[in-house]
């Protein structure tokens, strides 16, 4: 399906596109989403930030998604069971491309195929390769083979890098052909994506919405403007110095959850950040309270250990507050690695989210304290994605939530086995992680799952793949009016945009 284009800003005059959103947002089918940037890929299966993943999830869908509540629903698989130790089987209901052709298991198996291929971008990639065979003994129903038994392959099949798509659609300048509730018309680069309800979509009576328009604003006190103004119905990425005042707002409601975090990442094939005795030092030497107060205004709590969230079952509370604020510890730290009198670098960032920019700014100050002279490269988000996935940074401060709840989500940040990705640390491998988060995926004993799952926690704080700062609130903002939308829980708030089928005007 060729994407057309469109211009949205005719002339350039800013006024009448302004206009024209204020009368489409009073529209009671049409909803106009205020992403925080325009999104620089919509590759479904590549990851490439969640501004990328919340138009995604408009025009794409998977086997399986998650609910509301956080918990697994069947999308495209009506239901499904394993079959064996290392099985699970897939059985699809009705359902369309956007090109009219049916969904069936030959495009399951098309698509998973693309994932796990050797010169896959995908990031999902060394996951699906762990898939042993697709059978399609019919038309309704996949059988997929894992070469261990994997009991977290549904929770992969859930987020927005796991879509199907139309059989040979995925190809450069042409949109890959999905069967989500949305179907992308036309765009204008830079600015906003066009979407219009897809009438053959799988689930009786949705969308409830006729249209939706996603408008870029980068700028967050824009974004927060445009919905007070009543120029969009819906932002993302709620600025955490707006969130009081949006709260007490009679004309707007705001949905949070903490599940989201700040931590660091390294470039482990060249400099200092090779020795994990230095990564180490650099857990200590980070004042995280400091980052909660200037980045997160408090809405937030200091992160000391691996991200696993306190009251669920694989929460150890004596790994949870490993890296205390420790200076000395950490200058000792420094010194065993040959760094005693301290060294430059340089720590990537952007300047586009504050969020970013302030907690690159705190560790600044921090690693000050114990010789460690930071400048910051603060480019835009684009280019710090980028550079990023190409390993073209010393050290820098990354954002997100891990797939799922479930730890083994923790595989795509602290596994320095899988392809390169701008969310993990560069050429930085721990020694037994992989086999052990191999372990804790193949295990379905849950007690047993527990104890996997601490030596994980215990070897990531030891050769510290990542650093951890910081949980912090993740808000979205809306007019009273829209009901609908939800806000997933914890680490799933970024997934929040399968809740757009259901989103509607009171």
């Amino acid at each position: 399906m060729e994407i057309s284009r469109r211009a949205v800003l005719a002339g350039g005059a800013a006024l009448p596109f302004l206009t024209r959103l204020a009368e489409a947002a009073a529209a009671p089918d049409h909803l106009i989403f205020g992403l925080s940037s325009y999104p620089p890929n919509l590759n479904p299966w590549i990851n490439a930030g969640t501004a990328a993943g919340t138009a995604l999830l408009a025009h794409h869908r998977g086997l399986v998604s998650y609910a509301a509540d956080g918990s697994i629903q069947g999308e495209l698989a009506a239901h499904w069971e394993p079959d064996g130790g290392a099985g699970w089987i897939f059985h699809l209901r009705e359902a369309f491309f956007h090109d009219g052709a049916a969904v069936d298991s030959a495009a399951v198996k098309w698509s998973f195929e693309q994932i796990g291929a050797p010169i896959s971008t995908a990031y999902l990639r060394a996951q699906f390769q762990g898939i042993a065979a697709i059978e399609t003994p019919d038309a309704r129903t996949v059988r997929v083979i894992m070469k261990a038994p994997t009991v977290t392959f549904p929770d992969w099949l859930a987020p927005f890098y796991s879509s199907v798509v139309a059989p040979g659609t995925v190809k450069p300048g042409k949109l890959p052909v999905g069967c989500g509730p949305f179907v992308l018309k036309s765009y204008e680069r830079g600015v906003s994506l066009d979407f219009a309800a897809f009438p053959k979509y799988y689930k009786p009576g949705l969308p409830k919405l006729k249209t939706m328009r996603f408008v870029a604003y980068p700028d967050e006190n824009l974004r927060v403007a445009a919905l007070q103004a009543g120029n969009v119905d819906l932002i993302e990425y709620v600025p955490w110095q707006s969130m009081g005042t949006i709260a007490s707002d009679p004309k707007l409601k705001m949905l949070s959850t903490l599940g989201p975090f700040m931590y660091l990442t390294f470039n482990g094939r060249t400099g200092p950040f090779k020795d994990p005795r230095v990564r180490q030092a650099i857990g200590f030497a980070v004042k995280r309270s400091d980052i909660v107060s200037a980045a997160f205004f408090g809405r937030g709590a200091p992160l000391g250990g691996m991200p696993i969230p306190k009251g669920t079952t694989f929460y150890d509370a004596a790994l949870a507050d490993f890296w205390t604020y420790d200076p000395d510890k950490a200058k000792k730290l420094l010194a065993a690695a040959g760094f005693g009198g301290g060294f430059s670098c340089t720590l990537l960032s952007t300047a586009q989210y504050g969020m970013h920019k302030i907690t690159a700014e705190v560790v600044q100050q921090n690693l000050a304290a114990i010789g460690i002279e930071v400048q910051l490269n603060l480019p835009d988000w684009a280019t710090r994605v980028a550079l990023g996935n190409r390993g073209q940074y010393e050290f820098s401060v990354g954002g997100t939530a891990t797939e799922s709840n479930d730890p083994d989500g923790l595989s795509s940040l602290i596994d320095g086995t899988l392809s390169p990705s701008y969310e993990r640390s560069y050429d930085v491998v721990a020694p037994g992680l992989h086999a052990l988060l191999a372990a804790g995926r193949a295990e379905f004993d849950q007690a047993k799952r527990k104890a996997i799952y601490d030596k994980v926690q215990s070897v990531a704080l030891e050769y510290a793949p990542i650093v951890p700062l910081c949980w912090r609130s993740q808000a979205y903002a809306m007019k009273k009016e829209l009901d609908g939308f939800a806000n997933l829980p914890g680490a799933l708030t970024f997934y929040s945009g399968y809740s757009f089928e259901d989103a509607y005007f009171a």
